[in-house]
C-alpha cells in the first residue's frame, strides 16, 4: 500500500517504552483496521500484512501493558477480535502526543520544507528495518 506524499514535513511519532515495548504508527493503523474488520485476519488484508504479523504485533501489544489492548474472540461469529477500553485509551494518549508534537514542531517543520529541492529523487528505496515483536 503505496503511502502518498506529504505536502510539508511532518513526524511519524514512535514511542519507545521503558519496559522495552514500542508503539508506533503502524500499530495505531493496525488498530484501526481492527477496530474497522472486527478481525485480526481481516485487518491483516485490508492493510495487505500477513496474518502472523498482525497477530504477533497483536501480541506483543498486549503483553506490553498490563491491560490488553486488544480481545479477540476465536471463533466468534461476526467478528474475532476487538479494542478494549484501554486500547482506546492508548490511541487517544498516542493521537494527542502525536498533535502536541506536531503543533510545537510547525515553525520548524515549514522551515526544513522550504529549504527542500523539489528535484530530488531517491535513486534508492528506503527499507526501514522489521521490529522484533516476538
Amino acid at each position: 500500500m503505496q503511502k502518498p506524499k506529504p505536502s510539508r514535513a511532518c513526524l511519524a511519532i514512535e514511542l519507545q517504552l521503558p519496559n522495552g515495548g514500542s508503539f508506533g504508527p503502524e500499530d495505531l493503523a493496525l488498530i484501526n483496521m481492527i477496530r474497522s474488520e472486527r478481525s485480526i485476519i481481516g485487518a491483516s488484508r485490508a492493510l495487505g500484512l500477513s496474518y502472523r504479523k498482525c497477530w504477533l504485533t497483536v501480541d506483543a501489544l498486549n503483553r506490553t501493558f498490563e491491560s490488553p489492548v486488544i480481545a479477540t474472540f476465536p471463533g466468534r461469529r461476526g467478528g474475532g477480535a476487538e479494542i478494549t477500553p484501554f486500547g482506546e485509551r492508548l490511541v487517544a494518549l498516542y493521537c494527542s502526543i502525536e498533535r502536541h508534537s506536531s503543533n510545537s514542531a510547525k515553525k520548524s517543520l515549514d522551515e526544513l520544507t522550504l529549504a527542500l529541492d523539489w528535484a530530488f529523487e531517491p535513486k534508492a528505496k528506503v527499507v526501514e528495518p522489521e521490529r522484533d515483536l516476538a
